[in-house]
């Protein structure tokens, strides 16, 4: 008898995150030397396109490290499957420009982000500037 196959809980990795001193050279660096593709920027980030993959990398200035961003349906539902099963909250939820966002611990410590577009994507015009957002349906 073959078994039901559960909804995973994480719908895809939503980004990869890198500190870079220098937005723009962490941009070149990454598009113009590496091939990305710059498809969002805002003051202090830019999100770049890979080839053929929904995973973006993200650049940013304000943190330093790595992080691991996971995109769920709903953060709220998450937080508590996630609790259920023996993980943890460190910080949030919280309101992110295109949804919520929380910091999560599993039991072996490891530490990722998940997050939600219930607010929408964004718009941007023809250079990657964020002008707008799509509302979420």
């Amino acid at each position: 008898m073959m078994e039901k196959k559960m909804k995973t809980l994480f719908r895809n990795v939503d980004c990869i995150q890198f500190y870079v001193s220098n937005l723009e050279e962490g941009i070149s660096y990454y598009c113009k030397s590496l091939g990305l593709r710059l498809i969002w920027k805002s003051e202090t980030s830019a999100g770049l396109s890979m080839d053929e993959d929904i995973t973006e990398v993200v650049v940013q200035n304000e943190r330093r490290g790595l992080e691991i961003d996971f995109k769920v349906d709903s953060v709220e539902e998450a937080i508590n499957t996630i609790k259920e099963a023996g993980g943890q909250v460190v910080i949030g939820p919280f309101d992110i420009e295109i949804g919520k966002c929380a910091v999560i611990k599993d039991p072996w410590e490891n530490q990722y982000v998940i997050l939600d577009m219930s607010k929408g994507s964004f718009i941007t015009d023809e250079k990657g500037n964020i002008i707008g957002h799509n509302k979420s349906e």
